[in-house]
C-alpha cells in the first residue's frame, strides 16, 4: 500500500511545538473574577494552599479539625469560582429584578443571621468564658439550612450572566459554608461522641444536612449530574431499607441519625476527604507548580521529539504525552483538553478520522491516571483504604500501566499501517537533541521517585518534588519568582477544588455504604455467584465497577468501587492488592465506556464528531485494555508479586496476548490485512494468551502462527 503523503509535503513545514499547554483553561462555569474580588479571592486560595502545605509539613492540625476546614475552604473558594450554570462571558450584567430583590433580602438575612449567632457563640465562650443561651444554636441551625435551601434555588432560578462578580446566591453559599464549620468545630467534642447515635437532635441534623446540600450543590457544578443521581440513590436507599426486598433491606435510620452520621470519619471525614486533604492537595499543588514552570510543555515537545517522525506520529505523540500528563493531573477530561488541543487536530492532519483522533486521545488520557507514581488520586485512595504501602503500589502499577499504553500504542501503529499512514517531517518537529539537553526538566519526577524509594513519607516526598519544580524553573525562561509561587499556590487550589468537592460526595456514598452494609450483602451476593463461577463473579464486578464509574471522575469511582465491589472480591479469595487494582483499572476505565465517557465526550468537542460515536471509538481503542484486570487474577506476577523470572514470563505472554487482540480488532496482522476468519482465530489465540497458563500459551502461539502461514500462503499463491 502506498504511504500517505507527510503533512508537510504540500508546503512550507510548520514548526509544531507545545506552547501553553500546561495552561488550565477556565471551565464552562467558571468565573474570571477581578478587581477587588478576584484579588481577595486568589489571595483566600494562596491561603488555602499554604495552609495545607504549613499542616502537611510544619505543624498539624487535629484530624477532625482538619478536614472540617479543608472541606469547608474547598466549598467557600468552589462557590467563589464556579457559577450554578454555563456563564456567557459576553454578556452584560443586568439589574436585579424587584423578585430577585424580594428573595435576596429574607435570604441574606437568615444566613447572616446564623453567622452572627455562631459568632457570637464562640466570642461568649472564648472571650466572655460563658455558654451562648440555649435557644441560639437551634435557632442558628433553623436559619440556616432555610436560608441555605433558598438559596441554593435562587442559584437555579436566576442564572449568574456576570463573569466577573459572584452571584448574590453564591455569597450567602460562602458564608453557609463557613457557618457549617464554625458549629461543627464549636461543638467539636461532643459530635465526635454523638454524631450518628440516637444522642444527637435537631441542631445538629440541621447542621449535618446543610453540610450534605452544599457538597452536593458544589459537586453538581463542577462534576455534573451523573455523580449527585448516584448520590441520590444512595440518600434514598439510606430511608427506603425496610420496604426492599431481600438482600437490599435494612431497617431505616432516622433523619437525625443518619445524616449526623454522614459527617463523621465514616462518612464525609472519613477516607475520601482524609486522602483529597493530604495527598490530593499536595499533588495538584505539584501539578500546578509544573505547568506554572512549563514542564508539562516539555513533556508534550519530548514526546513529539522521541516520536513525532514514526508511522501516525502525532497519535502516538498523544499516547506519551498524554499518559506523562495525565500521571500527574489526576483528570481524564482535563488531560483531553490540555494535550488533545495540539494532537487531535495534527493526528486528522495525517489521516486519522476525527472520530479516531478524539478516541486515540481520549484511551491515551484516561490511562495516565494508572501511570506510577503520581497514578492520579486513585493510587493514594487505595493506599489509605487498604493499608498497602503507597510505594508497594507505585511499584505494583508498573506492568498494568505499560500493558495498558502498549495496548492503545499497538491499535494506533496497526491503524497507521492499514491506512498507509507517515509520521511528520523532521523540520515540523522540536529536535531531539534539544529536548535531550533539557531532560533536567524531568528532575522533580525523579526526586519524587527516588525519594518515595528511599523511605520518605508521600507527604514530604511530594514536598521534597515541588520545591524542586520551582527550582528547575530557574533554568529555564520561566523562571518562578514570588508571584510566579503565589499564582502556582493559587492554581493548586483552583484545581484541587473538582476533587475535592467530589471526594466528599463520594465520603457521603461511603456513608451510607458503611451503615447499611450494603457492601457486605454485595459481598455475599458475589460469593453465592463464585460458587458457580469465579469468573462470572470477575464479569459481575467488572459491570458493576464501570456502571458505578459512568460520568464520575476517576478519584469518586474508584472511592464507591472500592467500598461496593472490592471487599466482595477479597472474600471471594482475592489477594486485596488484586481486588482494588481490578476495581481501580474498571473505575480509570468508566471515563471511556458508553454512554457515559467523560473523556471521550471532551475529545469530541474537540475533534469536532459525534460525542457518543466518538466515545464508542474510544472504547474500541482501549478495548484490549479492558482484559489486562482479568490477567491479575490468573497471573498475580503481573502486580509484581513473584519472582523475577515468573513476572518476566507473565508480562511477555501478556504482552503477544494484547498484540494479537489488538490485530484481531483492528484487522491487520504481521505482514497485512487479516479477514474476518483469521480475525476470529487471532481473537482466540489473544485470550488464550491472556489465561496465562502454559497449555493456553502453546495453543495461543500456536494459533498465532497459523494466521501468519495462512497470510504467507495466500501471498505466495498471489505472487
Amino acid at each position: 500500500m502506498t504511504e500517505k503523503t507527510p503533512a508537510s509535503a504540500d508546503a512550507a513545514a510548520e514548526k509544531i511545538g507545545a506552547e501553553g499547554v500546561s495552561d488550565v483553561p477556565l471551565g464552562h462555569n467558571e468565573r474570571d473574577l477581578t478587581g477587588a474580588v478576584g484579588k481577595i479571592i486568589f489571595f483566600a486560595c494562596v491561603f488555602y494552599t499554604g495552609l495545607h502545605l504549613y499542616a502537611l509539613n510544619i505543624s498539624p492540625i487535629e484530624t477532625w479539625a482538619f478536614r472540617i476546614i479543608h472541606v469547608a475552604g474547598g466549598l467557600v473558594v468552589g462557590f467563589a469560582l464556579i457559577a450554578a450554570y454555563t456563564l456567557d462571558r459576553h454578556k452584560a450584567p443586568v439589574p436585579l429584578s424587584p423578585l430577585q430583590w424580594a428573595a435576596m433580602l429574607p435570604v441574606s438575612l437568615a444566613v447572616f443571621f446564623a453567622a452572627a449567632g455562631i459568632a457570637y457563640a464562640w466570642i461568649s465562650r472564648e472571650w466572655l468564658g460563658q455558654m451562648p443561651p440555649a435557644w441560639l444554636l437551634p435557632q442558628v441551625a433553623k436559619a440556616l439550612v432555610l436560608g441555605t435551601v433558598a438559596a441554593v434555588v435562587s442559584s437555579w432560578i436566576w442564572k449568574s450572566a456576570n463573569n466577573e462578580r459572584i452571584h448574590w446566591a453564591d455569597n450567602v453559599l460562602m458564608v453557609s459554608a463557613i457557618v457549617v464549620a464554625a458549629y461543627l468545630l464549636f461543638v467539636l467534642p461532643r459530635w465526635r461522641m454523638a454524631a450518628g447515635t440516637p444522642m444527637v437532635g435537631q441542631t445538629e441534623f440541621l447542621v449535618a444536612l446543610t453540610g450534605v446540600i452544599l457538597i452536593m450543590e458544589l459537586t453538581r457544578r463542577v462534576a455534573g449530574l451523573a455523580l449527585i443521581v448516584i448520590t441520590a440513590v444512595f440518600l434514598a436507599y439510606a430511608f427506603a431499607g425496610p420496604y426492599l426486598p431481600g438482600i437490599l433491606e435494612h431497617r431505616g435510620y432516622s433523619m437525625e441519625r443518619f445524616f449526623t452520621y454522614i459527617y463523621t470519619d465514616n462518612g464525609i471525614l472519613g477516607p475520601t476527604t482524609a486522602v483529597s486533604s493530604t495527598y490530593i492537595i499536595l499533588f495538584i499543588t505539584f501539578a500546578a507548580f509544573l505547568q506554572a514552570s512549563r514542564v508539562g510543555d516539555y513533556f508534550v515537545n519530548f514526546a513529539f521529539a522521541a516520536a513525532g517522525r514514526a508511522r501516525g506520529g502525532p497519535a502516538k505523540v498523544a499516547v506519551f504525552a498524554s499518559g506523562l500528563m495525565g500521571m500527574i493531573n489526576g483528570t481524564s477530561a482535563g488531560n483531553v483538553v490540555a494535550t488533545g488541543s495540539l494532537t487531535i487536530p495534527l493526528m486528522k492532519k495525517v489521516g486519522y478520522h476525527p472520530r479516531s483522533a478524539g478516541g486515540i486521545e481520549a484511551a491515551a488520557s484516561t490511562g495516565g491516571q494508572i501511570v506510577p507514581p503520581i497514578m492520579g488520586a486513585g493510587a493514594f485512595i487505595m493506599a489509605e483504604i487498604t493499608g498497602i504501602p503507597y510505594t508497594e503500589i507505585a511499584i505494583a502499577a508498573l506492568i498494568p500501566s505499560a500493558l495498558y499504553f502498549l495496548s492503545i500504542y499497538l491499535m494506533v501503529d496497526l491503524e497507521a499501517r492499514r491506512e498507509g499512514m507517515s509520521g511528520l517531517a523532521r523540520d515540523q518537529l522540536p529536535v531531539f537533541a534539544k529536548m535531550v539537553k533539557q531532560v533536567y526538566l524531568f528532575l522533580p519526577i525523579i526526586i519524587l521517585i527516588t525519594t518515595l524509594f528511599m523511605g520518605y513519607s508521600v507527604i514530604r516526598a511530594g514536598t521534597l518534588a515541588m520545591v524542586s519544580a520551582a527550582v528547575v524553573s530557574w533554568f529555564t525562561p520561566y523562571r518562578m519568582g514570588i508571584r510566579e509561587l503565589l499564582d502556582a499556590l493559587s492554581l493548586g487550589t483552583r484545581m484541587a477544588i473538582p476533587l475535592i468537592a467530589v471526594c466528599a460526595c463520594a465520603g457521603i456514598i461511603v456513608g451510607v455504604i458503611s451503615l447499611t452494609g450494603v457492601g457486605a450483602r454485595f459481598a455475599s451476593m458475589l460469593l453465592n455467584i463464585a460458587d458457580t463461577s469465579q469468573i462470572l463473579a470477575l464479569f459481575f464486578a467488572m459491570c458493576i465497577s464501570i456502571l458505578l464509574g459512568m460520568g464520575m471522575p476517576t478519584t469518586a469511582a474508584y472511592a464507591v468501587a472500592a467500598s461496593v465491589v472490592a471487599p466482595g472480591l477479597q472474600q471471594i479469595g482475592i489477594p486485596p492488592l488484586v481486588a482494588h487494582f481490578f476495581v481501580f483499572y474498571y473505575a480509570v476505565l468508566s471515563a471511556i465506556t458508553p454512554p457515559v465517557a467523560l473523556a471521550g465526550y471532551a475529545a469530541a468537542a474537540i475533534a469536532g464528531t459525534d460525542p457518543l460515536k466518538t466515545a464508542v471509538t474510544s472504547f474500541k481503542f482501549g478495548l484490549a485494555a479492558f482484559i489486562v484486570p482479568f490477567m491479575f487474577f490468573y497471573s498475580p506476577a503481573l502486580l509484581m508479586d513473584g519472582t523475577w523470572s515468573a513476572i518476566l514470563g507473565v508480562f511477555v505472554t501478556a504482552s503477544i496476548g494484547i498484540y494479537l487482540l489488538a490485530a484481531s480488532i483492528q484487522g491487520w496482522f504481521l505482514k497485512g490485512g487479516v479477514n474476518m476468519v483469521q480475525r476470529a482465530i487471532l481473537l482466540v489465540a489473544a485470550l488464550s494468551m491472556i489465561a496465562g497458563g502454559l497449555l493456553t500459551d502453546v495453543i495461543g502461539l500456536g494459533l498465532s502462527a497459523l494466521v501468519l502461514v495462512w497470510q504467507l500462503a495466500v501471498r505466495n499463491k498471489a505472487a
